[in-house]
């Protein structure tokens, strides 16, 4: 069976612009990898008259509607109420959704529930309940005139669990066959270069499909299957696979990876090399994003974040003559970086980054979005010279993308440059 989703996410503060919807994005990436069409995002205020008009909407368009938001016990969480009183179901009691309710907040609080929490219990009559592990409210699912509903917790935490380990079990059953996705990272390539460079395969492609996600910097491509096995799956997409990866060639960093940084550990731990890092305008980002990634500790050996000439001097051992004749945005300071960092940390290798991330030039005159990186090896130490752009976050995140590219193409043998 295949669905045409749209996703309804609920609260008031979603539309102040107070958080972010993190839960859409998690969920179309998600519903994607078991070929659902996510159709529309929609999100609506904690109004019941405003709900039930995007019910009445949502509904006649698509089959598959997934709510998150507004499951909690307090007087503003309606989106139970709402949406069963628009399909005509209603709401039953279950006494086991208490028990849970009490052992996670005696266990996470040491604090009993509150009578307010058997709200939670209410779920609709005759729905598949989604438990939760990792909060107080249920998730739920239930069809009725055609549409399948589903309920999850606007909890970022919650709504991942809940989708993991009930929403997607559920669809990947009723869809039957095996639907299996891999997906293939990029980095140092535009969305619109890489639509053009695969633009034929793109077109062609039914089962397996293959489709584009841009993200900074970075463009990841899901293949993704339709079979009865996952062994099918497999051969179906091979040519796909191999075709894709010969046309991106050195582009593509990693297959089923998260990121830059995981790719970069992977390396690491495989050819038993530790590095260290040195930091400027990047603040810390490169080790923060390493350290992010478990096991990380088996080869970063640690970092600098030497934002001032007199850390850079003193700490790292910055000859003073560079940083007053070329300045410290400058190939010759993210040199001497590196090879510090590497020295005072005993790594294998390690990488500096210094520049201007913005909002305005530095005192030498250089851009906003120039950055230089160093890269110490054995061998040598080499510079990579950037030019990014504006926006400090984009840069920040750019230039910390460019050191982790720069390690895992030393690690796998390709320029660096």
């Amino acid at each position: 069976m295949s669905y045409r989703a749209e996703i309804i996410a609920v609260g008031t503060e979603l539309l102040l612009g107070n958080i972010a919807n993190t839960d859409a994005q998690f969920l179309s990436e998600q519903l994607s990898s078991v070929g659902v069409d996510v159709l529309y995002h929609t999100a609506v205020g904690d109004n019941p008259g405003r709900l039930a008009e995007v019910i009445d909407i949502a509904r006649r368009r698509c089959d598959l509607l997934i709510f998150t938001g507004g499951l909690g016990p307090t007087y503003d969480d309606l989106t139970k109420e709402t949406v069963c009183r628009a399909f005509g179901v209603e709401l039953e009691f279950h006494p086991e959704i208490i028990g849970e309710i009490r052992r996670y907040l005696d266990t996470v609080f040491g604090a009993e529930a509150p009578k307010l929490d058997e709200q939670q219990a209410y779920l609709p009559e005759g729905c598949a309940v989604l438990h939760n592990a990792v909060g107080t409210a249920p998730g739920c699912i239930f069809e009725k005139d055609g549409v399948t509903v589903v309920m999850l917790p606007g909890v970022p935490r919650e709504c991942r669990y809940l989708t993991e380990h009930g929403l997607i079990p559920w669809l990947r059953e009723r869809h039957g066959g095996v639907i299996l996705s891999h997906d293939l990272r990029t980095f140092g390539l535009r969305e619109p270069i890489v639509q053009e460079m695969l633009a034929d395969l793109m077109d062609e492609a039914v089962n397996p499909s293959l489709a584009p996600y841009a993200k900074t910097g970075e463009v990841m491509l899901r293949l993704t299957a339709k079979g009865e096995t996952a062994e099918e799956c497999e051969e179906l997409m091979a040519p796909l696979f191999w075709d894709v990866r010969a046309r991106l060639g050195e582009y593509l960093y990693g297959v089923d990876v998260d990121s830059l940084e995981q790719r970069s550990v992977q390396l690491l731990k495989e050819r038993h090399l530790t590095f260290s890092a040195a930091e400027s305008c990047t603040g810390g980002l490169i080790a923060k994003r390493v350290t992010d990634v478990p096991g990380a500790s088996a080869v970063f050996m640690g970092g600098v974040v030497s934002y001032t000439n007199g850390v850079k001097a003193k700490v790292l051992g910055v000859p003073e003559v560079l940083l007053e004749q070329y300045g410290a945005v400058s190939a010759p300071v993210a040199k001497a970086m590196a090879e510090g960092v590497r020295r005072i940390t005993g790594s294998d290798l390690a990488v500096s980054v210094t520049g201007v991330a913005g909002p305005d030039k530095d005192d030498r005159g250089n851009e906003v979005g120039t950055v230089f990186i160093g890269f110490a090896a054995p061998e040598e130490t080499t510079v990579r010279e950037l030019h990014l752009g504006t926006g400090r976050e984009r840069v920040r995140t750019l230039a910390a993308h460019h050191a982790f590219d720069i390690l895992r193409r030393y690690l796998t043998g390709l320029p660096i440059e």
